[in-house]
């Protein structure tokens, strides 16, 4: 393939490097090439790659793998020792890991490593530095970073300043592959700041965290539960067109506090078959209420379960997108995104519910982040965001059973 000019500057360096960008340039391509030669071209070569969930670091994970079957079959072993879901090894002796940190990086100690490579860095909690660093003390070792930014805190933006690190800034305007006038639909969406840490891959100071880290944590206290004779509720958002990820979120209400007992991934599914999925977890949960995001992709979901008896009475659309009616041919009042996030942080901060301990929900609530809107000087709106939110969108739209105090409360 031919690479862009910094690829092969990433490429060809050696020694620390820190790499942040804007969406789609092409980091983690340039990245599986680059640890997918070191592994074939250096025996006996210990890899680590991590993220701050395993999902994550699966999709980069993959990346190497197709590249060293596509450019180096020879080089895999097969038979008992043939790649699994989080180890490759070859028969030069080399082995690439992939694991998910979690918050504190406790189940990743123990390596001794030749190269580590942290997919979407800026994301990786603080106390896992401390664990997986000291893993190159007696190799001397790289370190690779790459992420797209996420504040001016933490380690990944403290390597900016770092003398040790070669660093690389590419935006995504300077991607030949992506078309300008997406670029220019997202910026006229988004706001500038939003714009300016999503695409021109900059750290900006302005933007700040919906949920602190100390809030998340201390609302993570619930263990996965069968269902029982309480109230259930279900949230779902679903995937995007060219999204992957559905997710379900199911709380269990119990007068005014709640309390999350599963938390549901599915990956490139059909409408069909999320909708057949939505039906069998309420055979199996009797929902009182389903709360999902009908916008987009969502909406061929909805419009098969209202043609489901079982759960016509039940499902609720709830978007920041107005509807003009709903199966009733009536007319209800827009509720707002930020309206549903609010309600959610509340919730925490008063000891309301209770999370499940979960790195994925932890990752997609601290992802979240806030800006004050101005026009003239003057305070407008608050906007709320986050590049990992899809867990997040599911709990608030379940999470707005605390609110629904009517016996048919559709909402547009």
């Amino acid at each position: 393939m031919k690479l862009d000019t910094w690829q092969q500057e990433v490429l060809e360096t050696k020694g620390n490097i820190a790499l942040r960008s804007g969406r789609q340039v092409g980091k983690s391509t340039i990245i599986s090439i680059k640890s997918g030669k070191f592994a074939v071209e250096n025996p006996n070569k210990t890899i680590l790659v991590i993220s701050a969930v395993e999902r994550q670091a699966l999709l980069l994970f993959e990346k190497i793998l197709s590249y060293i079957h596509a450019n180096h079959k020879q080089y895999i072993r097969t038979g008992k020792h043939k790649p699994t879901k989080h180890k490759i090894e070859l028969k030069n002796g080399s082995v690439i890991h992939c694991l998910p940190t979690g918050e504190s990086g406790y189940g990743i100690r123990g390596f001794t490593i030749d190269m580590l490579i942290a997919d979407e860095a800026a994301f990786i909690n603080e106390d896992v530095w401390q664990a997986v660093t000291p893993m190159l003390a007696v190799t001397k070792g790289d370190i690779i970073l790459l992420s797209t930014p996420f504040g001016r805190e933490g380690y990944f933006a403290r390597c900016f300043n770092d003398p040790t690190f070669k660093k690389f800034h590419i935006s995504s305007e300077e991607c030949p592959r992506i078309d300008k006038e997406f670029l220019k639909q997202e910026k006229a969406r988004m706001s500038q700041l939003q714009y300016n840490q999503e695409y021109l891959g900059e750290f900006v100071d302005e933007l700040m965290q919906l949920f602190p880290d100390k809030l998340i944590k201390a609302c993570q206290t619930a263990k996965r539960a069968p269902p029982s004779d309480k109230r259930y509720y279900l949230g779902v958002d679903v995937a995007r067109m060219g999204g992957d990820e559905t997710t379900f979120e199911i709380l269990q209400k119990d007068g005014d506090f709640l309390r999350q007992m599963d938390s549901l991934i599915t990956i490139n599914t059909l409408t069909t078959e999320t909708t057949q999925l939505i039906i069998t977890l309420n055979n199996k949960w009797h929902f009182r209420r389903i709360y999902i995001d009908d916008g987009g992709m969502g909406v061929g979901v909805f419009d098969q379960l209202l043609t489901t008896p079982e759960i016509k009475r039940k499902v609720i659309p709830i978007n920041n997108a107005k509807r003009s009616q709903d199966n009733e041919d009536k007319r209800y009042k827009k509720l707002m995104k930020e309206d549903l996030y609010l309600n959610l942080l509340r919730l925490m901060e008063q000891h309301q519910i209770r999370l499940l301990d979960d790195p994925e929900i932890f990752l997609s609530l601290k992802s979240i982040q806030y800006e004050y809107v101005t026009r003239e000087g003057q305070l407008t709106r608050l906007r709320i965001f986050g590049n990992y939110s899809h867990i997040a969108e599911g709990i608030i739209r379940a999470a707005w059973c605390i609110k629904d105090k009517s016996l048919n409360p559709y909402i547009f």
